[in-house]
């Protein structure tokens, strides 16, 4: 039958696969590899560039269409196969082709599996920045910079943050070895709420200083010309297609660890307004402080470690606030980077038959190995662009055409369907073979047009 999910092996079978204990633990670390450097350091000056919350309506319309169609179904597909994007699209491919069809499958299943290793291998750089920007506060260090620029500037170059980028690694790496519900789930029930909390912190913080209402009216007051202006309905686009971590690997990935009886649909929405929530309270403590000292809201790292480390020293305990603030950005930073990691260390296990153990030493090793090489910015910066812009998105649309359209008819709307309670609407069709399927090819080719848009 369709709807029925892709047999096993018996060995397969025999192996009791680690999970999520429950629905609330998959839904708070959806959240967590979803909220991330996108929503910290992006969002606030799309939201600034592009309208103000002018460019919030078409953010939020996107963010519901892309919510309901591909990051449900992400999570659907990997919890139907039970496996990361190899052995899904392999699954996916037999259903259509047989023993050929799974063997092109898997094939093209290591491509999202490449991309995420390579984009944990990127991000991995910045959380070693993180790690040293908060020892620094901490240690008070970094109040006493007078050149803010510079400071960056020789942590962030060629082997210039080796031992702050290999702590980042021992920690992710560390968690990792414990597996699903010892390790990631417990990781994301103490930093992901974390991450909310400091940033509540923060945003109480920020609005009593004087001149923060000047941040706000930028940040918030629409300016509604913006609305008719393409770039803003791009950008938008971009901003909640990675905002919601679509890739066809870290979503699928913790979508295979998921119970039957869980409700995928209700799930989404949750990680996608969560994801909303984070990315609004960043903007809402970035802008106004920034604003309030007279500073630019550039993104990027300039706005992280330039700029904001100028704004905390000028700022009445300002230490503290910066220690806050980096903790909080750690905090995002590694449930994400744990979610990137997973999608390789869970195709060496499934589709090698190797020990946990032994696929989180691979994977480390190898992360170590190529990421000492790219430690600059413009070296980290170039890796990102190219894997953002060439390979994520393309992820995302294999993934989407394997379970929209090679999988056999009324498949992917029977997975969707279960713990759901009732049948979902003719509307998912629609939404997900044609709308969600031709967003993605349009974020591929406005990515390489634009040289990127998220």
């Amino acid at each position: 039958m369709a709807s029925s999910a892709p047999e096993g092996s018996a060995s397969e079978k025999s192996k009791p696969r680690d999970g999520f204990s429950n629905r609330a633990a998959f839904i708070i670390a959806c959240i967590g590899s979803a909220v991330g450097m996108g929503n910290i350091w992006l969002f606030p000056y799309r939201v600034a560039e592009f309208g103000g919350a002018a460019f919030l309506i078409p953010y939020f319309i996107f963010v519901a269409l892309l919510g309901f169609s591909g990051v449900l179904g992400e999570m659907a597909f990997g919890r139907a196969m039970e496996s990361g994007p190899v052995g899904a699209f392999a699954k996916a491919c037999k259903m259509r082709g047989g023993r050929i069809g799974e063997r092109i499958g898997r094939a093209i299943g290591f491509l999202p599996m490449l991309g995420s290793l390579a984009l944990a291998i990127g991000y991995s750089v910045v959380v070693g920045w993180f790690l040293k920007y908060l020892a620094s506060s901490a240690s008070g260090e970094l109040a006493g910079v007078v050149d803010t620029g510079a400071y960056f500037g020789a942590l962030a170059v060629d082997f210039g943050s080796v031992s702050w980028h290999f702590i980042g690694l021992a920690l992710t790496f560390a968690v990792m070895l414990f597996g699903v519900s010892r390790g990631i789930e417990r990781l994301n029930k103490v930093m992901t709420p974390l991450f909310f909390v400091l940033f509540v912190v923060l945003l109480v913080r920020v609005a009593t200083l004087p001149g923060a209402g000047a941040g706000y009216e930028y940040l918030f007051i629409p300016r509604w010309e913006a609305l008719a202006d393409p770039t803003t309905w791009i950008f938008a686009l971009g901003q909640a297609f990675f905002s919601l971590s679509l890739a066809g690997s870290g979503t699928l990935v913790y979508g295979s660890y998921l119970k039957k009886d869980v409700d995928v649909v209700s799930s989404a929405r949750t990680v996608a307004v969560f994801d909303t929530i984070a990315a609004l309270l960043a903007a809402m403590v970035i802008i106004p402080a920034v604003f309030a000292f007279g500073f630019s809201a550039a993104s990027g790292p300039p706005l992280m470690f330039i700029t904001l480390p100028a704004v905390f020293q000028q700022m009445p305990f300002g230490s503290f606030v910066a220690v806050v603030f980096f903790f909080a950005v750690l905090c995002a930073a590694i449930t994400s980077l744990v979610n990137l990691f997973e999608t390789p260390i869970e195709a060496l296990q499934s589709q090698f038959g190797l020990s946990r153990g032994v696929a989180v030493g691979i994977v480390a090793a190898i992360a170590a190995f190529v990421g000492v090489f790219i430690e600059s910015t413009s070296s980290v910066g170039a890796w990102m662009d190219v894997i953002s812009i060439f390979v994520i998105p393309l992820g995302a649309l294999l993934a989407a055409i394997m379970f929209f359209w090679v999988c056999p008819k009324g498949f992917a709307r029977s997975q969707v369907e279960l713990g759901h309670g009732k049948p979902i609407g003719r509307w998912f069709e629609v939404l997900t073979k044609y709308v969600f399927v031709g967003i993605t090819a349009l974020v591929y080719v406005l990515g390489i047009f634009f040289g990127g848009i998220g």
